[in-house]
């Protein structure tokens, strides 16, 4: 799957690291709806790490269209709300 950072580039992830990134993405969601904003913070950071530390940066040049768009670090809690989907940034 190729993953897209807002701001920082893309990413490809095996399908196998969907089920632990799904875990975080729940949790995202969760603290999102609370509108927890600490543990939002923490579970982004610990997401985006987790693609970072999973994935295989793709060149700058490539040209792949991203099946999964994640918002970036700096995202606030009202920019990532607008981008759930009832389940969350990742699908199933």
């Amino acid at each position: 799957m190729i993953v897209r950072i807002m701001g920082e580039g893309q990413l490809r992830v095996g399908d196998s690291h969907l089920s632990g990134l799904n875990k975080l993405d729940d949790e995202l969601l969760a603290e999102v709806q609370s509108g927890d904003e600490d543990g939002f913070r923490r579970t982004l950071g610990a997401l985006l790490e987790s693609v970072r530390s999973l994935g295989e940066p793709l060149p700058d040049d490539s040209l792949e269209p991203s099946e999964l768009i994640l918002p970036g670090p700096d995202a606030t809690l009202h920019e990532v709300r607008a981008m759930l989907r009832d389940d969350g940034l990742i699908p199933g």
